[in-house]
């Protein structure tokens, strides 16, 4: 990524996962990366003292971010201390899974809340800064169940489908102002997350990839970096899935 350094970018949820991994190739390539956390302090400290030695530098900002005034606050605190946001990763994101008929309202709530809300409140609080410099790069982590939609998941696929076209929508009108924004769909992903599922559904997922293997986070972050970088100039509004050949 010939043009990161110096590159100013916020990652949500960027503690572990997919997140962890946007975190350190951005680091690696010698971004001031802001990593936000809601509720897992230690670790981020321990994220940001692992890359204490990398090319760019971590800071960590607490903030919930389907709260507004939260995710307005942590975007207010990045341009004060740094003077501009370059990069916004959404990231952030939780899983709730359950067949419609026994999910909660507080499953859907919360869900939505997080995964689809929060993208609102981070992306609207950056853009107010970037549209100032009318430069910069939004990049919304969604999923494969955003486009395919996946049993057990109604929550979870309405959310990561929103954002989709959230992402189509917002593109087009940032594009005047010189802002990207696209998205990035990954598949089944070695993370925490795909910890929970059960080894039958691993099977079956595994047996329908045309690829034969699960992917990385490292895999996703890579394409995060890249649209984010110069080499993505034209690109804007688009959906880069990451499933293996799946999707």
């Amino acid at each position: 990524m010939q043009d990161s350094a110096q590159k100013i970018v916020v990652v949500t949820g960027g503690t572990r996962g997919i997140g962890k991994a946007i975190v350190e190739v951005f680091a690696d390539a010698g971004c001031t990366v802001i990593v936000n956390y809601n509720k897992s302090r230690g670790e981020a400290e321990a994220l940001a003292l692992n890359l204490s030695s990398a090319s760019g530098s971590v800071f960590i900002e607490q903030a919930d971010v389907s709260e507004a005034s939260q995710a307005r606050i942590m975007m207010d605190n990045a341009v004060s201390r740094f003077g501009r946001i370059d990069v916004l990763v959404n990231n952030a994101g939780i899983a709730r899974d359950g067949f419609l008929m026994l999910m909660s309202d507080e499953d859907w709530q919360d869900v939505i809340a997080t995964n689809l809300t929060g993208v609102f409140n981070c992306s609207r609080a950056a853009t107010v800064h970037m549209i100032s410099r009318r430069s910069g790069a939004i990049i919304n982590v969604s999923s494969l169940s955003g486009i395919a939609g996946l049993p057990g998941q109604t929550n979870y696929a309405a959310a990561k489908g929103g954002v989709i076209s959230f992402t189509k929508a917002l593109s087009k009108e940032l594009a005047p102002f010189g802002i990207r924004v696209n998205a990035v769909a990954p598949g089944v992903i070695e993370t925490g997350m795909t910890g929970a599922v059960s080894e039958k559904a691993m099977e079956g997922y595994l047996s329908a990839i045309p690829m034969k293997r699960f992917g990385k986070p490292h895999e996703v972050a890579t394409v995060v970096r890249f649209l984010a970088s110069e080499d993505a100039s034209y690109i804007t509004g688009e959906t880069i899935c990451v499933t293996g050949g799946l999707y």
